[in-house]
């Protein structure tokens, strides 16, 4: 298996620190951009969604739960699915106590097309206390999102599902969608890539610009939900 080269101790402190300084300016840009999102306008959400949760029908300003910030991740689960999207999983599995964002003001949930007693089902499976979990089934919130085409064989979904994070602020009984972000925009909520990005084989996939001779297969096929990986 190949390896990095082996240098001095003093070399590969000088070699971390100009990594460092990368990471630092890219830190940098990083907050830049985040103050750039807190300056993005927003649009009112008029249509009354509803949802069934664990206690029942649900609207949008319920998520809430009176605070005023609510984020929703859009797990890709089907209605006639059998088990939720294995990529979405991992991102729930790296989700943390809500407990740290209802700190400061904010509400985290899933939501999905499956009916309840399915993701309830996938839910007891997984193991996964939080965060709550919402069946959309037969209303217009996850196409008026964008997060469900008609087509099933739309491009960039499967069998018409995408996945994606939505953000809404809310004033009294006033919902407004402040972000959206899909594909790669989900690796921000997820510390599992985070943890492989900081090892020196990475996350091991071809995409990824390696040294000639690292581990690598193609994305999206070696990836597993948590209990499916062989011993």
């Amino acid at each position: 298996m190949p390896m990095p080269p082996v240098v001095s101790e003093a070399e590969w402190r000088s070699a971390l620190a100009e990594q460092i300084a990368r990471e630092k300016a890219h830190t940098r840009e990083r907050d830049r951009l985040n103050a750039a999102r807190r300056r993005l306008p927003m649009t009112e959400v008029r249509a009354d969604y509803v949802f069934e949760g664990p206690q029942g029908e649900v609207t949008l300003l319920d998520l809430f739960e009176g605070r005023r910030q609510l984020i929703v991740y859009h797990f890709m689960f089907g209605p006639d699915w059998e088990a939720g999207c294995d990529g979405c999983s991992w991102v729930v599995d790296a989700m943390t106590h809500p407990a740290h964002l209802n700190a400061r003001d904010t509400s985290l949930v899933l939501v999905s097309r499956a009916p309840l007693e399915k993701l309830q089902r996938y839910q007891a499976r997984m193991g996964w206390q939080h965060p709550t979990w919402f069946s959309s089934l037969n209303r217009s919130f996850n196409q008026d999102m964008g997060v469900t085409s008609c087509n099933c064989h739309a491009p960039d979904t499967d069998r018409g599902e995408r996945h994606g994070i939505s953000v809404f602020l809310r004033d009294g009984e006033r919902v407004f969608r402040t972000y959206f972000s899909g594909k790669r925009g989900v690796e921000y909520l997820g510390s599992l890539w985070t943890y492989l990005d900081l090892t020196p084989y990475g996350r091991q996939e071809t995409w990824e610009e390696s040294p000639p001779g690292w581990p690598q297969t193609p994305p999206y096929v070696w990836n597993r939900r948590h209990d499916e990986y062989e011993t």
